[in-house]
């Protein structure tokens, strides 16, 4: 069992939801993303997600885009990430999962990606750009290494196909909520409920939902279907006025807003 299987195993048990924050690595800069990952791990993030930036993301939106560029621009490599998250993780309450396109795997050799990662504190991996018929070898490696491999599920995946991605993930199947790119919405589309349901009935794994969840109203919605909830724009986008305001003020805010989801995601227990 890989760390985040453990997570899912406890909550379970206890009849809870995971609550996943997101936070793009090295934006402004590592010492921040660091002291943030302790902000949500002590407000109720259950699994914290650390975008790996890229140069070319394949589904995020403008707020996660223009952070993963000023990431690079600062010239954040991925060995520094690592060594990073190596300082960090022992710390944290909660296992972390890096968000990295498969270009970043491949070119570093994607048996070696698993091993660092691993040593660097990482639990698993998603990988939104690996098509599950590519997906077998690293898989497997991931197996080996009690790693989970989570992989995305859209709205427009073919059913048949959808089957096929959540026989090939582990750890729990990342769902897709919308049609689109990553970003903070008003409205959860209404054939989302329905569509998660039909996937509950075809994998063991828990479903964790993703894309435009950014309110507590969200959350107490999807919470009865989902075994996860997955925040990203909404919190990147607070942690980019530490460019202008005092770190801390930063920190407090996005600490304020997590534990805010997490509060929702309990009382839709």
């Amino acid at each position: 069992m890989s760390a985040i299987d453990d997570v899912f195993t406890k909550l379970r048990s206890a009849g809870r939801k995971a609550l996943i924050p997101f936070i793009t690595a090295g934006d402004p800069d590592l010492e921040f993303t660091a002291a943030c990952l302790g902000q949500l791990a002590a407000h109720g993030g259950a699994i914290c997600e650390v975008g790996i930036p890229y140069s070319d993301p394949i589904a995020d939106g403008p707020v996660i885009q223009a952070s993963y560029t000023r990431s690079l621009e600062r010239g954040i490599k991925l060995a520094q990430i690592f060594d990073t998250m190596r300082d960090v993780a022992p710390s944290l309450p909660a296992p972390l999962v890096s968000m990295v396109s498969y270009a970043v795997v491949y070119r570093h050799g994607p048996r070696q990606y698993v091993n660092d990662a691993r040593k660097a504190g990482f639990a698993g991996a998603i990988i939104p750009d690996l098509p599950v018929e590519e997906a077998e070898a690293l898989s497997r490696s991931c197996c080996e290494a009690d790693f989970s491999l989570i992989q995305l599920i859209t709205p427009t995946t073919p059913r048949e196909r959808a089957r096929r991605i959540a026989d090939a993930s582990s750890g729990f199947v990342y769902y897709v909520s919308v049609t689109g790119i990553t970003g903070e919405r008003r409205e959860i589309p209404p054939e989302l409920i329905d569509n998660v349901g039909w996937l509950r009935e075809r994998t063991a794994l828990p479903i964790c939902i993703g894309f435009g969840i950014s309110s507590a109203e969200h959350v107490r919605r999807l919470a009865p279907v989902a075994d996860g909830l997955i925040v990203g724009s909404a919190i990147v986008r607070r942690m980019s006025e530490a460019v202008k305001k005092p770190r801390d003020a930063v920190l407090e805010d996005v600490g304020r807003f997590v534990a805010e989801l997490a509060g929702a995601l309990d009382q839709a227990r």
